[in-house]
């Protein structure tokens, strides 16, 4: 995978993309991170990259002349890839694990964030997805491109050691994953369940199925809507709702 992140800081990148998952990818060669910064491209002695907005109001807007030239950079250097071109914009659709997924699949991903007030409306033409991060408003989209590359980058063939983890983490499954407990079996109290020291793997899977299931209970319930629930399923959580309702009782 090929991606671009075009903005007016790509010395914020160096750290998130220097660690960890991402930096073995990179190493790999399993993706290719590339930031421009599109100031290069501003206009006049100033490389101006912002105006006022016409029809007056507060802040300042990007100019569409910059961003429009980066992209045709970014073309011109890979004319033949299938681009998805990302817009970080707190009015757009929300980022989820689905939509790593989905951006997980692509060959190019180009992310554009902005910063001051807004975007002069003309980039969004450049776009495929207008992408939130969430419903608040940052100071520019460069945080939010971060945790997008990384939800999607770590989705890749052979990025994670174990090629499950991914598969098993929360929202992926459309659960919230199960509990997890390594050695000591026993600290401060704490004991691990039987049932994960007994060797027994379709009890144990059965057993974190169950903890998945009551922990979106507990904490998520609005995602159980899209969620197939089998008969055993509902039983439970039939069973969790009346224990909940003697509680109060």
């Amino acid at each position: 995978m090929k991606i671009d992140i075009v903005t007016l800081f790509p010395e914020m990148f160096d750290g998130p993309l220097g660690h960890s998952i991402v930096k073995r990818a990179i190493e790999k060669d399993i993706v290719d991170v590339n930031t421009v910064n599109f100031r290069q491209f501003g206009k006049g002695k100033h490389q101006q990259v912002d105006d006022t907005p016409y029809g007056g109001g507060a802040g300042m807007l990007l100019k569409p002349e910059p961003l429009f030239d980066a992209m045709d950079t970014i073309n011109e250097q890979s004319p033949k890839t299938n681009k998805r071109v990302i817009l970080m914009d707190p009015a757009g659709k929300p980022f989820d694990q689905a939509m790593a997924e989905d951006f997980s699949e692509e060959e190019h991903l180009i992310f554009l964030c902005g910063h001051y007030e807004g975007y002069d409306e003309r980039i969004r033409s450049l776009v495929t997805d207008e992408v939130s991060l969430g419903d608040y408003v940052l100071t520019g989209g460069e945080l939010a491109a971060m945790v997008m590359v990384d939800a999607t980058v770590r989705l890749l063939p052979d990025v994670l050691g174990n090629a499950v983890s991914a598969q098993t983490d929360s929202h992926s499954s459309g659960l919230l994953e199960h509990p997890h407990y390594t050695r000591p079996a026993e600290y401060k109290g704490m004991k691990v369940p039987d049932v994960l020291m007994n060797g027994n793997h379709g009890l144990i899977e059965t057993w974190r199925h169950e903890q998945s299931l009551k922990r979106t209970f507990l904490r998520r319930p609005d995602m159980l809507e899209n969620y197939n629930l089998t008969e055993t399923d509902q039983a439970l959580i039939a069973k969790w709702k009346r224990d909940a309702e003697e509680l109060k009782d």
